[in-house]
């Protein structure tokens, strides 16, 4: 299995492949609208504004599992992150990140990062790296700010 034999439910409930990604360098994110982190959405949006155009992507995925942060519809988490933050990423259908209803993709994105079990997501805006080869390359705590993580974007991109 590699992260392109995954998808994942667009906001309008679609099925999106992640092979639609392939050749691309990805930023998967669980994030929630009211979350002390959710100010990283300005970091994520000058990411994605400066390497885009060089085949970089970033996932949002938002989830309501820590401390209820991510409450409201998808349609109502898309108009607050474009409307406060400017957002132009793609976002994704609310999912759960841990536990039994657990999206397989973070169940594969966990199990290449910390073994065999995976380790748990600890709250939102725990970040994933995916090189152009669908390879997970790091992992990035929620407290790692977008900006720290431009210089490893930026050798996916050139590798």
């Amino acid at each position: 299995m590699t992260i392109y034999d995954y998808a994942v439910k667009a906001m309008d409930g679609t099925e999106v492949s992640l092979k639609d990604y392939a050749g691309k360098v990805l930023l998967i994110v669980n994030t929630a609208t009211g979350c002390g982190f959710t100010p990283q959405y300005d970091g994520l949006q000058d990411l994605y504004e400066k390497y885009q155009q060089k085949g970089f992507e970033i996932l949002d995925f938002p989830c309501n599992q820590f401390a209820g942060q991510a409450p409201g519809s998808e349609e109502e988490i898309h108009s607050f992150c474009t409307g406060r933050y400017g957002i132009t990423f793609p976002q994704f259908a609310k999912i759960d990140v841990n536990g039994k209803n657990e999206s397989p993709l973070y169940t594969y994105l966990k199990k290449q990062q910390n073994g065999f079990m995976g380790s748990a997501i600890k709250w939102n805006f725990t970040k994933f790296l995916v090189a152009k080869d669908g390879t997970v390359l790091k992992r990035f705590a929620p407290t790692d700010v977008p900006e720290k993580i431009d210089e490893y974007v930026a050798k996916a991109l050139e590798a």
